[in-house]
């Protein structure tokens, strides 16, 4: 009896550890239902609320209602949510190529201004259907701002306004559709908010995958940061700086969408009142916390040291060296992320999006 009796016993003990390790008082899942609810919907919400105020401005300024300061303030403010948003692209919108739909990167050729120009020309009285039926090319931030700043565009010009304008409109109310559903499929009763948050779920076994996915995103999102500031330095072609390649260039919108994207990662990292992925790692692996606080704080500070717009530093070769210098900043966050905090955690980054680039 005594050792049926202890038998009982451990099998109940090893069975309040399985169940431990599912509850919501596992840190994976505490960390994964506090980032879901408090970091990744409001940034979603805040994306969605951006595009809603970009459509509403395009028709305002159509109309006559906005001047072209105010268009070109709702399109910093899309900009700047889409470019926080970034280290965030978990679920839907890191599916099936949406992000395309939202802002085209890298413009090698052109591309952009090129295929408005055809679109218009072949549709003189553009409707959204027509901008629905072409390419991602023409729907989404880049020809928007191609539009509004490109020196081949003289909005001031009542005819070009008129015929401009129909994309604008077109363009803002599929941003604003497309965050919409976006937004709705994080909220559904089983959508991507609650599958971060209850285990299991149809997308993840358990609280660990989740924590996993986040963090690859976060690694693509900043190899991706290294990308869209190393392109225009050169770094892929010998040194020779191409300008061209930045991103957002047209509106000098580059450190600003850098800046965002850098702060919705430390967003994910430090999460709201401290439950962000910092808290999963130990008290024995502090010094790699205390690392990555000070590699976000380093590449901050950085941008915020600048003084200029990103044209005119990468115009000289002063200018260029800071930009350098952000890079490398960049670039230690992101090993920091891929390297240690990954590794610390048992996570298995694999490929992303960026490699071969």
């Amino acid at each position: 009896m005594y050792r049926i009796r202890n038998i009982h016993a451990a099998g109940m003990a090893a069975l309040g550890l399985l169940l431990s390790a599912c509850s919501p008082s596992d840190p994976f899942t505490k960390t994964s239902k506090s980032l879901a609810g408090e970091v990744l919907l409001p940034a979603y919400t805040q994306w969605a609320e951006s595009d809603r105020r970009l459509a509403a401005s395009a028709i305002a300024y159509c109309a006559g209602n906005e001047d072209l300061a105010a268009a070109r303030e709702a399109f910093f403010q899309a900009q700047r949510a889409w470019a926080g948003l970034q280290p965030l692209l978990v679920g839907p919108m890191g599916e099936g190529n949406r992000a395309w739909q939202v802002q085209f990167w890298p413009d090698k050729k052109n591309l952009v201004g090129r295929q408005i120009a055809a679109l218009l020309k072949n549709n003189p009285q553009l409707t959204r259907a027509d901008l629905e039926s072409g390419s991602v090319v023409l729907q989404g931030l880049s020809a928007y701002e191609y539009v509004l700043f490109d020196e081949a565009v003289t909005l001031q010009d009542s005819a070009t306004k008129a015929r401009y304008c129909p994309l604008l409109i077109a363009i803002g109310e599929h941003q604003q559709q497309l965050a919409s559903e976006i937004l709705e499929q994080w909220k559904a009763a089983d959508g991507m908010a609650a599958q971060l948050s209850k285990f299991p779920n149809e997308r993840y076994a358990d609280a660990a995958e989740a924590i996993a996915d986040l963090i690859r995103v976060q690694v693509t999102a900043l190899d991706g940061l290294k990308k869209k500031l190393g392109a225009p330095l050169g770094r892929q072609t010998k040194g020779h700086p191409q300008p061209y390649q930045a991103e957002a260039w047209r509106s000098d919108a580059t450190l600003i969408s850098i800046e965002a994207a850098i702060a919705g990662a430390q967003r994910l990292w430090q999460g709201a009142d401290g439950k962000g992925l910092r808290q999963l790692l130990d008290s024995d692996q502090a010094e790699i916390a205390t690392r990555i606080d000070r590699a976000y704080e380093a590449v901050l500070q950085e941008l915020n040291a600048m003084g200029q717009p990103f044209s005119e530093l990468i115009a000289d070769q002063s200018g260029r060296e800071r930009l350098n210098t952000l890079y490398e900043r960049i670039d230690t966050l992101h090993r920091l992320h891929q390297g240690e905090l990954a590794g610390a955690l048992g996570i298995q980054i694999g490929f992303n999006a960026h490699d071969g680039d």
